[in-house]
């Protein structure tokens, strides 16, 4: 033992009196005493000729020792590093390695490019929550109970409370901005929303909606028309047209739907217009005077118009994209495709 004694203490000074100029002379020190056969593993196996009752004294000594060596190295890595000695063969004059830029969601794209366009003509961003209940959501936008948009094939209701549900448009969020606020109003709501729907193609169980609602005096459905016909200018190009058709809505009347000519055929007939040369983005009309009635807005002193367009479809027909399931499979291949957009 005493053998082993004068062995630890002899290579235990000669450790503390190394010095290193270079890498090449740390690396040197780690082979000699830290490598696969270096003098501290070597001394280590002698701990199985050291007797029984010594063992745990011996084994606490050569931990100590073991990290002695072990601190020199680190000391003599970080001297090496310090002096320059292990970055010699760097070329700093080299360009560096290039940081791909990310891009923006195309939904997000468009989105902003919708709020920018209605921004501009005085309309606001409101929000709301996309968990919802029914009166927000339905019975103050004129939806009586037994519309089909109630039914559960078409709605994803909360099961512990059926009077709450992930809202299906976000005309619920123009409920709740009547509700806290008196004319005027103008406001754009964008979101997300939830329909109970097989995912295809063409639908979706969830997609995202820009709705936009504008109540004051003397609003008429020429003030809607202008309106999206600047909309469809600014989004589209000028040579773009447009026609409005009768339709159906609970909560406006009178309603319309809105076309543009297909930009893809130019007018001339395709796959994606059904070969009628037109496309149908959105949905509006005049409030119902029974909705600004729910919210205590006076219907023979105020009037307003509101309008509707899923942002996919805006996506679609700007950049030709017709799978809605891309939207949401983050396909980096797919995305990088936008990488110069806004």
């Amino acid at each position: 033992m005493e053998v082993l004694l004068q062995q630890i203490e002899t290579i235990k000074q000669e450790v503390a009196a190394f010095s290193a100029n270079n890498a090449d002379d740390a690396e040197a020190f780690r082979i000699k005493y830290l490598g696969t056969k270096g003098l501290v593993k070597h001394i280590m196996g002698e701990m199985k000729n050291v007797p029984n009752e010594k063992k745990k004294e011996f084994g606490l000594l050569l931990n100590e020792f073991k990290q002695f060596v072990e601190s020199k190295y680190e000391t003599l890595k970080e001297l090496t590093v310090d002096n320059g000695q292990l970055t010699a063969n760097i070329d700093f004059s080299l360009p560096g390695s290039p940081v791909p830029v990310g891009t923006r969601h195309p939904l997000s794209i468009v989105r902003n490019q919708i709020v920018s366009i209605f921004k501009r003509l005085g309309f606001a961003v409101a929000e709301g929550p996309e968990i919802e209940d029914d009166w927000h959501n339905f019975g103050a936008m004129n939806l009586p109970e037994d519309h089909p948009a109630r039914d559960m094939q078409d709605t994803f209701y909360i099961s512990k409370n059926p009077d709450w549900l992930l809202r299906t448009h976000t005309s619920s969020v123009q409920a709740r901005v009547m509700e806290n606020q008196k004319p005027p109003i103008r406001v754009i709501c964008p979101g997300r929303v939830y329909r109970n729907e097989t995912i295809s193609a063409r639908a979706h169980c969830f997609f995202h909606q820009v709705e936009g609602l504008y109540v004051d005096e003397n609003v008429s459905f020429a003030d809607l028309k202008q309106t999206l016909y600047f909309f469809v200018q600014e989004m589209f190009g000028k040579d773009t047209k447009v026609r409005f058709r009768p339709s159906y809505f609970p909560f406006t009347e009178p309603s319309a739907e809105m076309d543009i000519s297909c930009l893809i055929c130019g007018g001339s007939g395709c796959n994606v217009c059904k070969h009628t040369g037109w496309v149908e983005i959105l949905g509006s009309g005049m409030v119902h005077p029974k909705v600004l009635e729910n919210f205590s807005i006076d219907a023979n002193k105020y009037t307003g118009f509101a309008f509707g367009m899923g942002v996919e479809r805006i996506c679609q027909l700007k950049y030709r994209v017709n799978d809605l399931r891309l939207y949401s499979q983050n396909d980096v291949r797919f995305l990088k495709q936008f990488t110069g957009a806004l």
